[in-house]
């Protein structure tokens, strides 16, 4: 009997997909060249008076825009992420997940770091909704330093008031940061949609954060390099040099950065 399972063209749809990714990257460099740019400003005055910046992703896979620019080749040494156990996947997704919806958490994360004012906190998540999120923003805002959201609008706006990750006051990231980017992300995050299936496939909230958060230091060093000011950046230990590169600046951020 002849074969009557469909053929997909698989590479069809990865072309889909690529060009779903660089119509959101194109969109960001585009209409969030304002809100990037005054974030910028800001993280070029943090680095100008030697003093960290703070990153936090607070949910499972955004906990990876955190470490996108941490410790990372062509990355400022100046960046410190809060890496916590708490949301990490490493630690069991299901945990990670009802931690990241879990009131009170975020604010714990902030206090222990005990941030304050002259402080800088980058706060990352796709959806810009969950608790831990939303409390880690609203008690860095409390203890006086300026928080830069980058999250989705269009993803938070349609997810329901009652959507069980939300924080219990249903706020957005983006209505309760100083500054806010937004990342475009579409509800639901994946975006290729096959024939026989009955849920979309493909994430892209992972290219919209890291593509963010390296526009942001690309205008940070830019803008730092236009004041005069040549900012320690981390070399990839695996290039020729990168090590002894690297130890120039290492004494001046292994006691100050806890990741480190």
């Amino acid at each position: 009997m002849p074969d009557s399972t469909p053929r997909i063209d698989a590479d069809r749809f990865c072309e889909q997909y690529l060009a779903s990714v660089h119509d959101l990257m194109t969109r960001v460099m585009r209409e969030e060249r304002e809100a990037l740019d005054a974030a910028a400003d800001k993280l070029a005055d943090q680095v100008a008076a030697d003093r960290l910046i703070h990153i936090f992703g607070p949910g499972g896979h955004s906990n990876l825009a955190s470490q996108e620019v941490f410790f990372r080749a062509g990355g400022l040494m100046h960046i410190s992420a809060i890496l916590d156990e708490g949301t990490l996947l490493s630690n069991g997704a299901l945990r990670s997940m009802a931690i990241e919806r879990l009131p009170g958490y975020g604010r714990i994360v902030i206090a222990d770091r005990g941030l304050g004012e002259a402080d800088l906190l980058i706060l990352v998540n796709a959806y810009g909704i969950n608790a831990a999120l939303i409390d880690a923003a609203l008690e860095a805002r409390r203890r006086g330093a300026f928080v830069i959201g980058v999250s989705s609008r269009e993803h938070a706006a349609n997810s329901a008031p009652e959507h069980p990750a939300r924080h219990p006051t249903r706020q957005n990231l983006h209505d309760i940061v100083d500054i806010a980017i937004d990342t475009k992300v579409p509800i639901g995050d994946a975006v290729v949609s096959l024939p026989g299936m009955g849920e979309n496939i493909a994430a892209i909230s992972t290219f919209a954060n890291a593509f963010t958060l390296n526009n942001l230091m690309i205008r940070t060093v830019a803008k730092l390099v236009e004041r005069g000011i040549e900012p320690p950046v981390w070399r990839s230990g695996n290039a020729p040099g990168g090590d002894e590169a690297n130890s120039r600046f290492i004494g001046a951020f292994r006691d100050r950065v806890r990741a480190l």
